[in-house]
């Protein structure tokens, strides 16, 4: 490792969280006027990330009062506060500019669910099942008690 390598490595923040585009983040930025020091919070979706390591930065677009205000931030700058993810959006490109001439409903982007798991594999490669008291039916979608007795 050269110089460079190492004075950034020591420059990068551990409280960052796992970005992507399409989530929605909220970004409390220090913000200085004049003295004083506030803390002012942004919060939008991520239309897209650039670069890596120390120059990582992140663009998060919002539509404030009908008009639409983007804003890039280094994610590892000592001026950001936080950042919070407040959920995950399912997006199938990197980048999402063509949001930008969208408006009303057709900005919005759909939330990414997690898969529910599987059923579990035992080491005896033994199928463990779902307990008997809570059955799926194939005629109705929905789940139905069944008593022991049945």
């Amino acid at each position: 490792m050269n110089i460079i390598d190492l004075l950034e490595e020591e420059q990068l923040r551990e409280d960052v969280p796992e970005l992507r585009p399409g989530d929605t983040v909220r970004v409390h930025v220090k913000v200085v006027e004049g003295t004083r020091e506030r803390i002012q919070v942004f919060e939008g979706f991520v239309i897209a990330m650039h670069s890596g390591g120390v120059r990582r930065s992140v663009t998060v677009r919002r539509t404030a009062h009908g008009v639409g205000v983007e804003r890039t931030f280094l994610i590892h700058s000592p001026r950001l506060a936080q950042i919070e993810v407040i959920r995950h959006g399912r997006v199938r490109r990197a980048k999402l500019y063509y949001l930008r001439g969208k408006v009303g409903k057709r900005a919005k982007i759909r939330e990414r669910r997690e898969v529910a798991p599987k059923l579990a594999v035992t080491a005896a490669a033994e199928i463990v099942e779902p307990s008997p008291e809570v059955v799926a039916t194939p005629k109705r979608r929905s789940l139905r008690v069944r008593s022991k007795a049945e």
